[in-house]
């Protein structure tokens, strides 16, 4: 039934902070955008910015920074972590020590975890 996730919303406090992040360090590519919505696209899936409207429902509060967001690179890890460095981007831990030789971890300005990781070899 189902072929493919379209997309995925991310619950931000500042858009054009958050556009600069995913577009300038993640290289994604910004397709559509509004005062309190923009899509970025890696390849056919979008990562949906969103600025979290007020409303009425307490039982469904959204806060930005809850989410985690996996990342597979093209590149070494190595020169990944170069362009970070480059531009000033700190490395997070992240939750799993064991994977720090697989993973990098960075937080976008909204503390959202991104994971950036490299397909093993098999």
């Amino acid at each position: 039934m189902l072929n493919a996730i379209d997309h995925l919303v991310v619950n931000v406090t500042d858009l054009e902070r958050s556009i600069d992040f995913y577009t300038r360090v993640l290289g994604l590519e910004a397709r559509y955008h509004d005062a309190t919505r923009t899509d970025l696209y890696l390849d056919d899936f979008a990562l949906r910015l969103r600025i979290p409207q007020a409303t009425s429902d307490k039982s469904h509060t959204v806060m930005p920074g809850h989410q985690t967001l996996g990342f597979r690179s093209a590149l070494p890890l190595t020169e990944v972590k170069t362009h970070l460095e480059v531009l000033g981007v700190p490395l997070d831990k992240g939750p799993d020590e064991q994977d720090a030789a697989d993973t990098l971890h960075v937080r976008d300005p909204d503390g959202n975890l991104i994971e950036i990781s490299r397909p093993r070899r098999r």
